[in-house]
Parts: structure tokens; C-alpha cells; sequence
């Protein structure tokens, strides 16, 4: 049963174009159509979820437009704030991992009508109305100056409006480089108004300018404390540590900090894997959806843990499951650890 303010989720939303295993897109023949955007994969899984989810974001009036909005309908999202505007979506291309090669992604998404987008262009403050959580990414902003704006626009709107916000890292060096951008002043406007962050000690080095290492639990609490003291409105740091075995073999553990006390599951091995593409925003869908709950940092760690186990079986950049399939689904290894 749907129950619970609604999480809001803005930012872009992308069709993925997938070739064959095995087959380059250079000798391809044939493409797989998938929607996908960090935020709106977070949108559809809590849907599915039984939490209430209200995406915000901008689409061209076409076929593909239309296509994306219908995944979102599919999911039970409320679109009600996804606007249309005059020109292209944005794609990206994968090539799916293949024996010894990884996967590799093309992006197509430069002048798309969202990296075009002003705030003008969005209206928050109806958007956030009676939402109990804004969740955005640093994909946004890594899009350019524009997308730089949206993401500011939006969570200082969300501040005003007494709206806590939850912010994934994210982090896309190739989208930051590809502009005059200070990524590292951007980012911490952004999470300076965030409570919960989805982000590693490689993030908080960057936010930092400092250096952590993320040997041992004790290395990774470090990055944490510190981030906590850098940024006094954090409640929570969430994250995963991930050991590549090979292209379809990996095993992954999940950590949540809070200011006072902290919660690292054992790893779970997954093998074999049939898509990595959006597990990091099934954990963080995992996680909130704990938060929402009012859950311990053990719950917390624990369904977000499960439900990016459980994305690495699914194909295409979403999950959709219910509460009693994720309640039901234990990986082995999930024991909790101090």
C-alpha cells in the first residue's frame, strides 16, 4: 500500500541503446531500447516499491519523449512535473560486457532539451509541494552551466520549502571536462544543503581536496567523520565497495554512516551478472527507502544492499520489484558487521 509524502526526483531522463554481448556497436546490427536516468531509476524502483515518487524533468514532445514518460506511467511515477520542450532526447550507447572485455558507454546527449533547460523552465515550488524528500545527482550539474543552475535551483528551492534532500555523487569526469567547470565548489554548494550524500572516500577526497583510503572499515569511517564535519546539515553517508572478480563476476558490500555510529554489511558475490547498468541507484533507492521507513543504519545498509543484488540479474537500467520481493530476497552474506 502507497502511504508516505512523496520522494521527488529531478533530473534527466535518457533511452539506452544496447547492442548484443559479444557484438561492438561498430558491427552491430540490431539495438535494445531501455529508459533509463539516474534519478528517474531511483523514481521507478521506489514506485514499485510501494513509496509514493514524483518525477520532475523536461522531455521532447516526440516518440521518445513519449516513450520515456510511458516508463515512468508503468511504475506508478507521477509525471504530473515532467514538462515538454522543443528538441532531441538524450541516448547513450552500451556494449554489455563480453567474457575478458567490459562494457563501454557512448553518451549522445549534448543540446538535449534538459541540458538546454533554464529553472525558469521547472516549477519547484508546486513540484515540492507536500514531498518529504528531494533526490538529485551530480549528473546534473556535470552536464554544463546550465545543469550547474538546475541543480542549485533546485535544492535551494527544496531548503526554502523545508524539504530535506538527498544528493548521489556521481561523479562523471568526462561530463565535468567537458566544460569550464569547477566541479569541486559546485558540489559543495550542493551536498553543503544535502542530509543524506550517496558517495565513497574517493568523493569525500574530492569535496576535501584531501586524500582517504578506503582500506578497512576504519579508513572509510575516516572519509566519513570528516565529511560530517565539513558539512553540518549530513545525517547520513551511504555507500558500496565493490571488488571486480571479472566482466560478470564482482562482489559488493554496503556501508551507511551517521554522525554517532555506522553499519558495513559482508560482501555478497554476484555471479553471474546480467546487468550492472543502474545498481548504484537501486542502492540508493534501497537505502531511502530504509530512511523512509525510519530505519536503523543496519536496515538502511541492508535493503539497499539487496535491492543493487538484485539489479545485477535484471536487464535494462530499472528495477521494479515489490516490498515483499525485496523482504523475501536474501543474498548470502548479508550478515551485518560492525
Amino acid at each position: 500500500m502507497i502511504s508516505g509524502k512523496p520522494v521527488v526526483c529531478f533530473g534527466e531522463l535518457l533511452l539506452r541503446l544496447s547492442s548484443e554481448p559479444g557484438r561492438p556497436l561498430a558491427r552491430g546490427n540490431g539495438l535494445e531500447l531501455a529508459v533509463g536516468g539516474a534519478e528517474a531509476n531511483v523514481a521507478i524502483a521506489l514506485s514499485s516499491l510501494g513509496w509514493p515518487s514524483r518525477m520532475v524533468s523536461l522531455l521532447p514532445d516526440n516518440p521518445l519523449g513519449r516513450r520515456a514518460l510511458a516508463a515512468l506511467g508503468e511504475a506508478g511515477v507521477d509525471f504530473a512535473h515532467v514538462g515538454n520542450a522543443a528538441g532531441r532526447m538524450g541516448l547513450y550507447f552500451f556494449e554489455p560486457p563480453s567474457g575478458p572485455i567490459g562494457g563501454t558507454i557512448t553518451y549522445d546527449r549534448e543540446g538535449s532539451v534538459f541540458a538546454r533547460a533554464t529553472p525558469e523552465q521547472f516549477d519547484f515550488i508546486a513540484a515540492l509541494d507536500g514531498a518529504g524528500l528531494l533526490h538529485v545527482s551530480g549528473i546534473t550539474p556535470a552536464l554544463g552551466q546550465n545543469g550547474a543552475e538546475l541543480a542549485l535551483a533546485a535544492v535551494r528551492a527544496a531548503q526554502a520549502a523545508g524539504v530535506p534532500v538527498s544528493f548521489d555523487g556521481n561523479y562523471r569526469a568526462n561530463l565535468w571536462d567537458a566544460w569550464d567547470s569547477d566541479p569541486r565548489a559546485i558540489l559543495q554548494d550542493l551536498i553543503g544543503q544535502a542530509t543524506i550524500l550517496f558517495g565513497n572516500h574517493r568523493d569525500v577526497s574530492l569535496l576535501l581536496g584531501k586524500a582517504f583510503s578506503g582500506d578497512g572499515p576504519d579508513r572509510r569511517r575516516e572519509a566519513a567523520v570528516a565529511a560530517f564535519d565539513a558539512f553540518p546539515n549530513l545525517q547520513i553517508i551511504a555507500s558500496t565497495a565493490r571488488t571486480v572478480e571479472s566482466a560478470t563476476s564482482h562482489r559488493i558490500a554496503s556501508r551507511v554512516d551517521l554522525r554517532d555510529s555506522h553499519w558495513q554489511t559482508d560482501e555478497v558475490r554476484l555471479s553471474p551478472i546480467v546487468d550492472r547498468i543502474g545498481t548504484g541507484d537501486a542502492f540508493a533507492a534501497g537505502v531511502l527507502l530504509g530512511w523512509l521507513d525510519g530505519g536503523t543504519a543496519q536496515a538502511m545498509a541492508k535493503s539497499g544492499l539487496a535491492l543493487a543484488a538484485m539489479k545485477h540479474g535484471i536487464h535494462g537500467d530499472t528495477i521494479a520489484i515489490t516490498r515483499a520481493d525485496l523482504e523475501k530476497f536474501e543474498p548470502a552474506g548479508t550478515d551485518v558487521r560492525r
